[in-house]
C-alpha cells in the first residue's frame, strides 16, 4: 500500500496454484489475499503447494518430471520441491510418454488396501510417494519441471516388492490426437504393451531373470477415478489441506490490531 492509500498489489488471474477454495484473509480492498500475494513471490511446492484441480478426477493438474528424451531420471526433491537428477538411465530404457505425478495425492493405506482388494495378497503397503502418472500426447517437449491438465483414462496395478505403486495413464487435455480417447481400451495396443515393457524392465539390469516390479491389471477410467481418490484421502489423512496450515500459521499475524 502505498501512501496516497493505492495497492500496488491488484486483483490476481488466479493461476491454477492458487484455487478459490483455498484462499484466505484479504490483505487489501482490491480483493487480493495472502496465498496470492505469496504467489507472485514464492513459486509453490509442486506436490504441496498445486491443487489437484477443481474437476479432479475427471481433469487432474500433473507435474511433469520426466519427457521421452530424458537419458537421466528425475524426480521431485520432496523437501525442497526442487527437480533433482536421481540417476542417469543405466540401460537403454526410455519413458515412452510424458511422466511425473498428481499434487497431493499420496500412495498410501487406501490405495494399499484397494491392491490388497484385487490382488488377495495382505502384505501390501503403500510406497509413500505422490501418485505417479503417463500422459500420453503428440506434442513433443525438451524437458521436464511443468505442470498440464490432463484426463485420466486408465491405468496399471503396480507392485514394487510389496509396495502399491500404480501408474494412471492420462491423455493431455485438448491434445489434437491423444485427448478423443476417453478409456484405456481405446488406445491401440502396441502403447499399452510399450508402458507395460518400460515399467516392468526399467529397474532390472539387462540379463536379470528375476523382476523386481510386476504388474497385477490394467484397468480403465473408472478404476482409475478410485485410485485417485483414494490417493487424495491418503494425502489429507497424512498432511491435511495446505490451505488450513497455512491459514494456522497466518491468524496470528491477521489478528494483530
Amino acid at each position: 500500500m502505498t501512501a496516497t492509500g493505492v495497492c500496488l498489489v491488484g486483483p490476481s488471474d488466479r493461476p491454477v496454484h492458487l484455487p478459490v477454495e483455498d484462499e484466505v484473509s484479504l490483505v487489501d480492498a482490491n480483493g487480493a489475499t495472502i496465498r496470492e500475494v505469496l504467489g507472485l513471490m514464492f513459486r509453490a511446492h509442486p506436490w504441496h503447494g498445486v491443487p489437484i484441480g477443481p474437476d479432479a478426477p475427471d481433469v487432474v493438474n500433473v507435474y511433469i518430471e520426466m519427457v521421452p528424451t530424458d537419458t537421466v531420471k528425475y524426480e521431485l526433491d520432496k523437501e525442497t520441491g526442487i527437480l533433482k537428477v536421481d540417476r542417469p538411465q543405466k540401460f537403454s530404457n526410455v519413458v515412452p510418454t510424458l511422466y511425473g505425478f498428481i499434487p497431493q495425492t499420496l500412495c498410501a493405506e487406501r490405495v494399499a488396501e484397494r491392491t490388497t482388494q484385487r490382488t488377495g495378497r495382505p502384505d501390501i503397503v503403500g510406497d509413500d510417494d505422490p501418485l505417479d502418472i503417463c500422459v500420453l500426447t503428440e506434442k513433443h517437449f525438451s524437458h521436464g519441471d511443468f505442470l498440464l491438465h490432463a484426463i485420466p483414462i486408465g491405468g496399471f496395478r503396480m507392485l514394487d516388492g510389496n509396495e502399491a505403486d500404480d501408474k494412471i495413464i492420462a491423455v493431455m487435455q485438448q491434445d489434437a490426437v491423444y485427448s478423443a480417447f476417453t478409456d484405456l481400451k481405446a488406445v491401440p495396443v502396441a502403447t499399452i504393451e510399450r508402458l507395460r515393457h518400460y515399467f516392468l524392465t526399467y529397474k532390472d539390469a539387462p540379463g536379470t531373470s528375476q523382476r523386481r516390479s510386476e504388474i497385477t491389471h490394467v484397468y480403465g477410467r473408472a478404476e482409475a477415478h478410485d485410485i485417485i481418490r483414494r490417493s487424495q484421502l491418503d494425502y489429507r489423512a497424512r498432511f491435511g489441506r495446505p490451505a488450513d496450515q497455512l491459514s494456522a500459521l497466518i491468524e496470528p499475524l491477521t489478528s494483530v490490531s
